[in-house]
């Protein structure tokens, strides 16, 4: 049996988001299931059940954002990448990294105006009149945790692609 390989700070830094992302997941999950059980079997709401899920499912969707854009397992349509050579697919895949890098970005600076314009508007849950700013800047986290990785992938193809090539989720003909 060999040992395994030695992992890199990147590494585990993709993993630390990874991570993140899947609690969210089951944050989400279990806050759904939880309020539906109370409010059939015993009548009772959980309180801010509904802005609670929703801001979190926002948080699960940017970091989920982030891993996708690492990993390359985001919807493609690969009919010119299928059947073009290693040279043609490495090209293609450093192109969308650096256009996706650049709409990321776009879309974190917005994000980024969301997240103070809601501060300075004081917009509060129904229920428990917890502040929404907070969600949406850990939601703009998992978009700048999307540019990081989109720049680590980036840089992996243009000089190691065989390291995103080793990638589990990704696909490689």
């Amino acid at each position: 049996m060999s040992a395994p390989a030695k992992r890199g700070i990147v590494d585990r830094v993709i993993d630390g988001i990874e991570v993140t992302a899947a609690i969210f997941l089951a944050a989400v999950t279990l806050l759904t299931f939880v309020s539906v059980g109370a409010r059939y079997i015993f009548s009772f709401g959980i309180l801010d059940a509904y802005d609670f899920s929703r801001l979190l499912l926002g948080i699960l969707i940017f970091w989920g954002i982030a891993v996708t854009s690492y990993r390359g397992d985001h919807i493609t349509v690969d009919l010119l990448w299928s059947w073009g050579g290693p040279g043609l697919k490495r090209a293609l895949d450093t192109f969308a990294s650096l256009v996706s890098l650049g709409a990321m970005l776009v879309f974190t600076w917005m994000m980024g105006e969301q997240v103070l314009s809601t501060r300075a508007s004081n917009l509060l849950t129904f229920d428990l009149r917890y502040p929404v700013w907070i969600f949406y800047f850990v939601a703009w986290i998992g978009l700048a945790c999307a540019i990081l990785l989109l720049v680590v992938r980036t840089i992996r193809l243009i000089v190691r692609p065989d390291v995103i090539e080793q990638q589990p989720h990704v696909k490689v003909d």
